[in-house]
């Protein structure tokens, strides 16, 4: 029940809503303050220990603008029922030999959702790398080619589009077996062939050192307090012309922040988190210490912890 203002009533009263007719009524005069309402919500709930194959949707997904067809096309199903079976397989055979241009798209793109489920991802960059992937395929020049590396490189490049970047080796968890050099080379070959399409060179998006620390850190398990320090020392590293990649700086940031709390962590786990081999997060650190008075926050670090820092 809900609250409505009744004018037989003159006042806010309790109304009740009639599905089967769709009419808003007053609980306490009967009066009908709205007929013939649209009911929004679901027909009915299906739950996963439930559903087999007795699916009660009867609708489609949303259109797809990148599928020849929108995605609309039809599916013959199979009805219950001998004669029905035998309807439907001869029926099912004949469009099953029939050419669906989209169908490698579509798998193409069901690899794609897959890939982003398990990273995490948002939307948006899911419709960005299928929309990288369409523009790639429709060149022609993909033939032979490592599939699962392409699609793993067009999601490498919507991250680094939409400014949510992921490490080369992050994808390459989720990338069917694809290794990380075959996915820099699919990488390359995109920018290239996008490059040779739009007549420019291809706007990747810059990586900062900032763009990964909140997922590191959280991977680390540390405290508010730690991110929020690390994230301050990060912003200040960019001040400094340290030569080394935004995820090594990220590393070694890390690194230093938890030498300097209670919660101390060993290389070998930041280098598991960050995905960076432990010689290079020394060698970034060794890089960051002697600017590591002025990079780390004053709030959360005095000048005698900072001299108890290991010497490179």
């Amino acid at each position: 029940m809900s609250d409505a203002f009744c004018s037989d009533c003159k006042r806010q009263t309790e109304v009740v809503f009639d599905h089967s007719a769709g009419d808003t009524v007053c609980s306490e005069c009967g009066l009908v303050l709205e007929s013939h309402s649209i009911d929004e919500t679901s027909e009915w709930r299906t739950f996963a220990n439930e559903s087999g194959d007795n699916d009660p949707v009867r609708v489609g997904g949303p259109t797809n603008p990148l599928l020849a067809d929108g995605g609309l096309s039809t599916v013959i199903a199979k009805p219950n029922g001998a004669n029905g079976e035998f309807l439907s397989s001869s029926l099912g055979r004949w469009q099953n030999r029939g050419a669906n241009p989209d169908r490698g798209l579509i798998q193409a793109f069901k690899t794609i959702a897959t890939m982003s489920d398990r990273l995490g991802l948002v939307a948006t960059i899911k419709d960005r790398a299928n929309e990288i992937y369409k523009r790639v395929e429709d060149q022609k020049s993909s033939r032979g080619r490592n599939q699962d590396a392409l699609l793993a490189a067009c999601l490498y490049i919507a991250c680094r589009q939409e400014d949510k970047p992921r490490t080369v080796k992050e994808i390459c968890a989720v990338a069917n077996g694809a290794t990380k050099k075959e996915i820099g080379r699919a990488k390359e070959y995109i920018v290239k062939q996008l490059g040779l399409e739009k007549g420019q060179s291809v706007e990747m998006g810059t990586i900062h050192a900032g763009d990964f620390m909140r997922r590191f850190c959280s991977n680390l398990g540390m405290n508010n307090q730690a991110v929020k320090a690390a994230q301050e020392a990060v912003q200040k590293s960019e001040e400094f012309d340290i030569r080394r990649s935004p995820i090594s700086i990220a590393a070694a940031v890390i690194y230093i922040i938890t030498q300097l709390s209670d919660d101390k962590k060993p290389l070998k786990d930041i280098s598991v988190a960050t995905g960076v081999a432990e010689g290079t997060i020394r060698n970034s650190y060794k890089d960051l210490y002697p600017h590591v008075s002025k990079i780390i926050p004053g709030w959360y670090a005095k000048e005698e912890d900072l001299k108890n820092l290991c010497s490179p």
